[in-house]
């Protein structure tokens, strides 16, 4: 299993990571991005789900999403 981190506070809404990778990030009411399902900004995913959320993680132009493998 991989995890995502995202260190909200320093998110700045540009939507990069929703545009790429749907299924895991969306933008909320108040401009950031929300880590779908996640415990405390982490999220344990699959395998098969660290391809897009690598690419959310590289779209990110401030460097607030971390996939660790």
């Amino acid at each position: 299993m991989a995890k995502v981190i995202h260190d909200r506070d320093g998110c700045i809404g540009c939507s990069a990571c929703a545009m790429v990778c749907p299924k895991f990030w969306e933008m909320s009411d108040d401009g950031k991005s929300t880590l779908v399902g996640h415990t405390n900004n982490q999220l344990e995913i699959s395998e098969e789900d660290v391809a897009c959320n690598k690419e959310a993680e590289a779209s990110c132009p401030v460097n607030v999403i971390h996939v660790e493998e």
